[in-house]
């Protein structure tokens, strides 16, 4: 049987069909969406490559303009300068995490995902050795922590659930773990990649 880490670099070399979630909307009218072209952006999907591989999530800060207190990966927008999405993501865990790019063994890019709130983020799933020392931006992080990647991409922990916001009852997919709750895009994503796997 392959690892967790094989698992995920044989799903992202090969082509795949359309995604499970292409986004917000899979729960959502697209009437209920912006009304312009979505923001090109990129997460990077922290792989550490333990005996039992974990992913690394950020709490974000609670004074933040957008998405205060989520859990959510190191990224952001796709700046003019950035070559694509794998170098946005690098770039933007360097900032958050202090994660130094030549230190990240990109495996390869999930599915892109659509948010509500108008970005198109491409999700990068790197590989990282778990001795790297983390500089946490504390602006941006309020914590490091980290996901057994077996729970993650295991469909029995992905739970639907619903909520109402902006006046209308949304839905979305909760992944719990030791009273953290993974929700939203970022959910959505690991859900993406799970579906994947081989």
């Amino acid at each position: 049987m392959p690892s967790p880490l094989e698992r995920l670099r044989l799903a992202l070399g090969r082509a795949a069909g359309p995604p499970r979630l292409a986004g917000d909307h899979a729960f959502a009218s697209l009437a209920d969406f912006p009304g312009r072209a979505p923001v090109p952006a990129a997460v990077l999907v922290p792989v550490l490559a333990r005996p039992e591989p974990t992913v690394l999530l950020t709490r974000r800060t609670a004074h933040l303009k957008h998405h205060a207190g989520q859990v959510a990966f190191p990224g952001g927008r796709i700046d003019p300068g950035d070559p694509g999405p794998v170098a946005a993501a690098l770039r933007e865990a360097q900032e958050e995490v202090g994660l130094p790019p030549d230190r990240v063994d990109v495996l390869g890019l999930s599915d892109p995902y659509v948010t509500a709130t108008g970005y198109r983020v491409h999700p990068v799933v790197g590989v990282v050795d778990p001795g790297v020392a983390l500089r946490p931006n504390v602006q941006e992080v309020a914590e490091l922590f980290e996901v057994p990647l077996a729970h993650v991409l295991d469909p029995s922990t992905h739970q639907l659930r619903e909520a109402e916001w902006q006046g209308r009852i949304r839905r979305f997919y909760v992944i719990e773990w030791q009273g953290r709750t993974i929700w939203g895009a970022t959910a959505g994503m690991l859900v993406n990649l799970a579906a994947r796997l081989p």
